[in-house]
């Protein structure tokens, strides 16, 4: 394979030939493509036409343009002068001024219903919008005019995806996110797709207008529109330190012999069980670590509110854990918790085997008319909640 670079316009040189490929192969795990895709994967982002994108910056502190910046599969480079035609964007482009929103408004006119918006920062309503504005126009109205004829939007980053930092309580700005917006009415609603983080991962948002350049469509989205390929799993199921969870092996302060043994971090509010993100898959600057491999707990900020969900410090709640692992909350979660501790070592580990029907075994633990089952001593409320997880079991599909 030799190192001749490939031009997707077919006019000049353009992305070296391995490093397409390697931009192919890496788009192709991301999304669950088998192999045999990789080399129609290249073809269909080699032939594609550059699509128009204009960035539009709001209420943000730049993290996310910074984060495009040490994008590595396809590089920054690669994104603005071989995939794409970025004809507006405050951080990188030459205009200024007038000029500049003459780039955006005619970017809008030559190319309606073709344009890709990606969008960075949360958008503030109170005071009509007056507490940031771009050219004379507050950023709601420059986000109304110019998504109405976009082909789709991207909200890069946590702020422009579920209102970020700036909507923290007491949200002094009424800071809204993208799809908030669209929900409310104050801006047109367009395809969406949410790249949260705080920073995006690079590959989030590079690999997402990659594969929008590829097929021509958005990627599979879940249900806060992410794309699976990067938010399907949590950073805890793919942590290195995972292991040292199943063990039981927690650090228990910044500085103790756990955290130097590299221990799981679940103690010191370790949010990566609660939080899904590509960090452990892929890593940042080129695969090189994440947070929790360079022993910072995850803060969980691709979650939407995540800068009101706790200390970051404190360790999360056993409701919260069991709700990530098992989908249960509340007193499906607790009643959980007294089964798994009291009742699988001599039943089956899941009730739905058991032969009493679940209200009949909270009355009978009540009585203590089973001798075997006396020694528990359980209270009302923990009786209430045992119910409540047999009966969701038992109705379960």
């Amino acid at each position: 394979m030799t190192g001749k670079r490939i031009d997707p316009t077919g006019t000049e040189p353009a992305v070296d030939r391995r490093e397409f490929l390697a931009l192919a192969a890496t788009l192709a795990g991301a999304f669950a493509l088998p192999a045999s895709a990789i080399p129609a994967l290249a073809g269909a982002m080699a032939g594609a036409a550059r699509p128009p994108v204009v960035w539009l910056s709001f209420q943000e502190c730049t993290g996310c343009t910074e984060s495009l910046t040490r994008a590595f599969a396809p590089t920054l480079e690669d994104l603005v002068f071989d995939f794409l035609s970025l004809d507006y964007h405050h951080t990188l482009q030459a205009a200024s001024g007038e000029a500049a929103e003459a780039a955006r408004l005619d970017t809008m006119a030559r190319h309606a219903g073709a344009y890709l918006v990606v969008v960075e920062g949360s958008v503030p309503t109170g005071a009509d919008g007056a507490f940031s504005a771009i050219a004379g126009q507050s950023n709601l109205a420059m986000l109304a005019e110019t998504v109405a004829g976009a082909a789709a939007v991207l909200a890069a980053g946590s702020c422009s995806s579920f209102g970020g930092i700036a909507s923290a309580r007491p949200n002094p700005t009424g800071a809204m996110g993208v799809g908030e917006l669209m929900a409310a009415g104050l801006v047109p609603e367009r395809p969406l797709v949410n790249l949260p983080g705080c920073p995006p991962m690079p590959l989030a948002l590079a690999g997402t207008l990659a594969y929008r350049l590829a097929f021509d469509a958005l990627p599979p989205l879940d249900d806060k529109k992410r794309p699976f390929a990067f938010y399907g799993a949590t950073v805890h199921e793919g942590c290195d330190r995972y292991h040292f969870f199943v063990e039981g092996k927690f650090a228990e302060s910044p500085d103790d012999d756990g955290a130097r043994n590299g221990w799981c971090l679940y103690k010191l509010g370790c949010r990566g069980p609660v939080t899904h993100n590509a960090c452990a898959r892929f890593k940042w600057n080129g695969g090189v670590s994440f947070p929790v491999e360079s022993g910072h707990p995850c803060i969980g900020c691709s979650e939407p509110g995540f800068w009101d969900g706790g200390g970051f410090y404190e360790k999360l709640s056993e409701e919260a854990l069991a709700a990530a692992e098992t989908g249960e909350t509340g007193p499906e979660a607790a009643g959980r918790t007294l089964y798994e501790d009291n009742c699988v070592y001599c039943h089956a580990a899941d009730p739905t085997a058991l032969a009493t029907e679940p209200e009949a075994v909270a009355r009978l633990l009540a009585e203590g008319s089973i001798r075997a089952h006396s020694r528990f001593g359980f209270t009302p409320a923990e009786l209430s909640d045992l119910t409540a997880y047999l009966e969701a079991k038992a109705k379960a599909p």
